[in-house]
């Protein structure tokens, strides 16, 4: 799962609830954005396997610490306890949940497409229901998700005509970005590249969030 993770950002966000669209963003991903450094550091292990599935090359040998079911948790723990406490009095309980629920919501979507590689804890018991091995069905599954995010936020928040353009134009890049790594992306030449990789999106996909509530708030 890629670009589907973030169906549940957009879909999250309200603004009741007041979470900024780039928390939400990084919250999704936060598993991937632990998964690189540790990688990069020797921590957590992946190998480049051609045909391993039909979709990704990926053999997540070895994650216990980012993608194990009790490091999810953990994680999704300490992501409400932080947004709790660098928000202040402005965070509620239920929207430090929801920040809590959006990185959980990262292990969920891997189950589905991942081979047997997410453990339930440390290195033990794999689970994974292989829709990796679907090249089309799981491409329809990433883009259908995240149109539908897309389409609750669009709906559940008040937004100028700007901003709207801006977030449909967000999800054109978003699937032309998924559509090239499911049917025409680079072989991956190592484990570095993968990391190194996932960062720089998953950064620059949370800093066009960012960017683009920063622009809202001037206009109103």
């Amino acid at each position: 799962m890629f670009v589907g993770h973030y169906s549940v950002a957009f879909a999250v966000k309200n603004e009741r609830n007041k979470i900024p669209l780039w928390v939400l963003f990084v919250a999704v991903q936060l598993l991937d954005f632990l998964w690189a450094p540790f990688v990069l550091l020797g921590i957590e292990k992946v190998r480049i396997v051609p045909g391993i599935t039909a979709t990704s090359p990926l053999d997540l040998y070895y994650m216990p610490y980012t993608h194990s079911l009790i490091g999810a948790l953990v994680w999704s723990g300490l992501a409400f306890a932080i947004y709790k406490a660098g928000r202040r009095a402005k965070a509620s309980n239920a929207a430090a949940l929801l920040v809590s629920f959006a990185v959980f919501s990262h292990w969920i979507l891997d189950l589905v497409v991942h081979r047997p590689d997410l453990a339930i804890y440390d290195d033990t018991l794999k689970v994974g229901f292989g829709l990796w091995n679907y090249k089309g069905l799981e491409f329809g599954l990433e883009i259908a998700i995240l149109i539908g995010g897309i389409i609750i936020y669009l709906r559940r928040n008040a937004l100028s005509v700007a901003r709207k353009s801006g977030i449909m134009i967000f999800g054109v890049v978003l699937i032309l970005i998924q559509t090239t790594s499911t049917f025409g992306g680079r072989p991956l030449s190592s484990d570095r590249v993968v990391a190194i990789t996932a960062l720089v999106f998953y950064t620059l996909f949370a800093g066009v969030a960012f960017l683009l509530e920063k622009r809202q708030r001037k206009e109103a």
